[in-house]
């Protein structure tokens, strides 16, 4: 018998998302690949829950403006291999463009749970996820002797969904949504240091930069007299994540250094540093020769696999260049990179809209939502890969289709079932 219609005939659409939605939340560090798996299954599953009219298709228009961004990206990534000539060669590079594909689909379906009961389980299950980061990272720094990769398997990838995590305790425990604010500071440390292990720098530079941005956003609940408290839990824990992982800080600052005095000394482009020099090199020199469709996918991979043996003597196959936007601009142009700048340029709308006019503390947990994944994955896509790892599709959809749904959604009931309408910027009562 089918998994899906066993699992249907005994639960709930309400507790199907209730679990779905655990899995979403807590896998991406400790678990990996399965939170792509879940999600892209669950999109798929709703698309024949859609089509057998199980399921009705919600339309907001917040999600209506960032579903046109979404698609006009993929768009621009089809068009590229059309003109260039290459869609044949592309066509299974294509895959990956379906998870952001099912983006309204999914948040239909998301929105048939309750939004203190979602917002709930993102908080908890982003906690457990990073005690868990912290165990896996202890082990596989301490045990097996390398950077902490987590259950992603790169340590980049790692890093920046446990920061995503990290960020979620953090607004959780400012928002009042959750009233275990100690657990939260907790597991937010414990994540921060898993950070730390990955070694991950740029991730190092996105965590504090967007603390500060759930602080702004969560400034109106702190009291005179709670500011002190605060500050000394917020040094506390400072101190116990600088003492744990102080070897490490060194140890990587000290790469970062040595790289760059071969770099400048003796043009070594075969380190991190240097070889990121050099793909950004290619990268600018391939954007000018096309600069408004790009080379599409598969040739953008082969030219720069050739110049970096050609122009650098290395020998590298990468499927990206190590800077999101540049990545766009190569393999679709200028109109792929300003399609992907439209992504989280309508989220963070979408999010500052709600800041700006709503109170309401699960609408502002959504906002938050929102702008930590559109604050990390920009500062991580400076130096490494915006999107194009299924994690870190997978992952950024989760965080844009609830994000969105709480900030600005409405609750909408399965078919056959009644429930009065929302208003857009109207919360449901726990």
């Amino acid at each position: 018998m089918n998994p899906f219609t066993t699992l249907r005939r005994h639960l709930s659409p309400a507790q199907i998302n209730f679990y779905f939605s655990i899995i979403c939340f807590f896998s991406p560090p400790v678990l990996g690949s399965l939170v792509s798996i879940a999600f892209n299954a669950g999109g798929v599953w709703s698309v024949m829950l859609l089509a057998a009219k199980r399921r009705r298709f919600n339309i907001d228009r917040p999600m209506l403006t960032l579903t046109m961004a979404i698609y006009a990206y993929c768009a621009t990534m089809v068009l590229a291999s059309i003109v260039n000539g290459t869609l044949a060669a592309d066509l299974r590079l294509f895959l990956p463009l379906i998870t952001f594909l099912l983006f309204p689909i999914s948040y239909s379906t998301w929105s048939i749970t309750e939004k203190t009961t979602l917002a709930r389980i993102a908080i908890l299950a982003s906690a457990a996820a990073c005690f868990g980061a912290l165990a896996i990272a202890i082990v596989q720094y301490h045990w097996l002797g390398t950077r902490a990769e987590g259950g992603a398997g790169n340590a980049i990838v790692f890093a920046t969904v446990t920061c995503l995590a990290v960020m979620l305790c953090l607004a959780g425990a400012l928002s009042g949504i959750e009233t275990r604010w100690k657990l939260l500071v907790l597991a937010a440390t414990a994540g921060t240091v898993a950070i730390v292990y990955s070694g991950s720098r740029m991730i190092w530079v996105a965590v504090p930069i967007t603390g500060i941005v759930v602080l702004l956003i969560n400034r109106r609940r702190f009291a005179g007299a709670s500011v002190a408290r605060f500050l000394a839990i917020g040094l506390v824990a400072a101190v116990v994540i600088a003492a744990i992982g102080s070897r490490v800080i060194l140890d990587r600052a000290d790469f970062l250094v040595s790289d760059w005095d071969a770099l400048n000394a003796n043009g070594d482009h075969s380190t991190a540093l240097g070889l990121r020099v050099a793909m950004w090199e290619i990268g600018v020199h391939a954007f000018r020769e096309m600069p408004i469709f790009g080379h599409g996918i598969s040739a953008s991979r082969a030219l720069m696999k050739q110049a970096l043996q050609d122009q650098f003597g290395v020998q590298q196959t990468l499927s990206h260049f190590h800077n999101g936007f540049l990545t766009a601009l190569v393999q679709a142009g200028l109109l792929g990179a300003l399609a992907l700048a439209s992504i989280f340029i309508v989220a963070a709308w979408n999010a500052a809209r709600t800041l700006r006019f709503s109170a309401d503390p699960l609408e502002r947990f959504g906002a938050t939502v929102i702008l930590v994944a559109v604050i990390t994955y920009l500062i991580a896509g400076m130096t490494g890969m915006l999107i194009g790892h299924d994690i870190l599709d997978a992952t950024l959809m989760v965080f844009l289709v609830s994000g969105t749904y709480l900030a600005s959604g409405r609750t909408v009931t399965p078919i056959g079932k009644s429930a009065p309408a929302m208003s857009p910027h109207a919360s449901p009562q726990p």
